[in-house]
């Protein structure tokens, strides 16, 4: 069983960090120390280690619900601010496609976790994808957040879930990312306050800055390379399962039927699941369902 008593590792007080972290009860806050990298990252529970990789523009703080309700089923779950969010900190601004991958792996190492359940969403799930592809060894099972099988067939009526992008293609410092709680994305308006906890960390020019870069060289590079085919010549042997809020536009059972025609031919195990009453923030939308559906994958597809 992994511990977490990990090299480059020490306690980090909550309180110390600026701006403030968000109130979550139960979690420690660590900082975990890698070459160019002070991660900051947020665990709970005791057991085998499960990873929540956090979606744009959130952090940590996007699991404070979904990751106790593992740590209750007996789980050690990880909560890491990726580069370019949350209250991580790079020596080197610079992001490349597979940047976030070399940092989770060598998190995964400092941490002395071997293998793990990998939740993600949203920009996460680009990174959990890289990893249970290229790395499978490291991952016991997989579940996705409202993003597509990296083996999906492009069809013209997935082009508005892009529209959201080209504000963050030409990201101005400074400028609010306010919009993307809309409506459009959430099935349920959320409070200012949790709209401002997840918005924080954007005071940090830091962060601010990194919003061009990962979605330029990170999303669109490893978007490109889905539509042209590249991972439906490989094979997904990680079990995994994709989820997505029954509000999140364009997405329908219906469509994905089309779009993942035949997954037998490009998985060894995909199942689809969606949650009622949820949209893309289906973290927030739909907390307790997202714990459940990622347990209920634990236990069967392990």
């Amino acid at each position: 069983m992994a511990t977490l008593e990990p090299r480059g590792t020490r306690p980090a007080d909550a309180a110390a960090w600026s701006p403030p972290l968000p109130e979550a009860a139960g979690f420690d806050h660590l900082l975990v120390e890698t070459p160019g990298l002070r991660t900051h990252v947020a665990v709970v529970g005791e057991g085998e280690p499960v990873v929540l990789l956090h979606g744009f523009p959130q952090h940590w703080w996007q699991w404070r619900a979904v990751a106790p309700a593992l740590a209750a089923a007996g789980y050690r779950v990880v909560c890491p601010d990726l580069r370019g969010a949350g209250w991580t900190v790079a020596d080197d601004p610079r992001v490349e496609r597979e940047t976030r991958l070399r940092d989770l792996l060598a998190l995964l190492d400092a941490l002395d976790v071997e293998r793990a359940h990998v939740v993600s969403h949203d920009m996460g799930v680009i990174t959990a994808i890289q990893l249970t592809y290229f790395h499978p060894e490291r991952v016991r099972t997989a579940v996705q957040l409202s993003v597509w099988p990296a083996f999906f067939s492009f069809s013209p009526r997935l082009l508005p879930a892009f529209q959201h992008l080209p504000p963050l293609v030409w990201h101005r410092p400074g400028a609010s990312l306010r919009g993307i709680f809309s409506d459009r994305y959430v099935a349920h308006p959320l409070p200012e306050a949790t709209i401002e906890a997840h918005l924080a960390p954007m005071r940090r020019p830091e962060v601010d800055a990194a919003v061009r870069p990962l979605v330029r060289r990170t999303v669109l590079a490893e978007a490109v390379r889905m539509m042209r085919g590249v991972y439906r010549r490989r094979r997904l042997t990680v079990p995994t399962l994709v989820v997505f809020g029954r509000r999140d536009h364009p997405t329908t059972e219906e469509l994905m039927g089309r779009i993942c025609r035949d997954p037998e031919r490009y998985a060894d195990r995909v199942e689809l699941a969606y949650v009622d009453d949820a949209a893309h923030f289906i973290t927030d939308d739909a907390p307790d369902a997202v714990a459940a559906l990622a347990l209920d994958w634990f236990a069967r597809a392990a």
